[in-house]
């Protein structure tokens, strides 16, 4: 059990955060910490605890087929990148703003899992081996015409940008991003208002 206490600074810094909603986190007795002075700390093993049992990432079980959330209902969204790091931000931010996150850096395991689920919403990178994520889209839409597409590029493409507006994407990305960019993104994209 790892008994390491970290400060709110390093949990902005772990969960790639702002500290109003860590400590809105902490006050609404989501989080577990304990008040050091005028610190709060967060164990980081009740903290890991936490983001599992959030379902940050879901590797092996498999959720049971249903439809997109009801309205009023927690979002799902499926994240899909070739980068771990890009992957884990985006999870833990979904996660943390009360979303059901599933997270694959590979096209075809995500379209797997939308023949299998219905989501509300997937996040996916442009430039990625094997299938690219605008083919992604595509077979994503056949499966799921009324999913709701974000996508995520280091690279701006006008041809690409183009496709992507055809293809009915409602948001983007541009790498770097940040944590305030994705929440905003995502609250568009479901109709949540920014």
């Amino acid at each position: 059990m790892d008994d390491t206490y970290l400060t709110t600074e390093e949990v902005i810094a772990y969960l790639h955060v702002n500290l109003r909603t860590v400590y809105r986190l902490i006050k609404a007795g989501t989080l577990p910490a304990v008040r050091v002075g005028r610190q709060w700390r967060v164990r980081k093993a009740d903290l890991d605890a936490w983001l599992e049992s959030r379902g940050t990432v879901r590797r092996s079980r498999p959720a049971p087929a249903a439809g997109p959330a009801p309205s009023g209902a927690t979002p799902r969204v499926l994240v899909v990148d070739d980068e771990p790091s890009i992957r884990d931000v985006l999870s833990r931010t979904l996660s943390m703003a009360e979303h059901v996150v599933e997270a694959t850096g590979d096209a075809r395991i995500a379209l797997d899992r939308l023949r299998l689920v219905d989501f509300d919403l997937l996040i996916a990178d442009l430039r990625m081996p094997g299938m690219d994520g605008l083919s992604l889209i595509r077979e994503a839409r056949r499966l799921q015409p009324a999913l709701k597409v974000i996508i995520v590029t280091g690279y701006s493409s006008e041809q690409s940008a183009i496709e992507a507006v055809n293809l009915g994407v409602v948001g983007y990305l541009i790498k770097p991003f940040r944590v305030p960019q994705v929440l905003s993104a995502v609250a568009r994209a479901l109709g949540e208002g920014v």
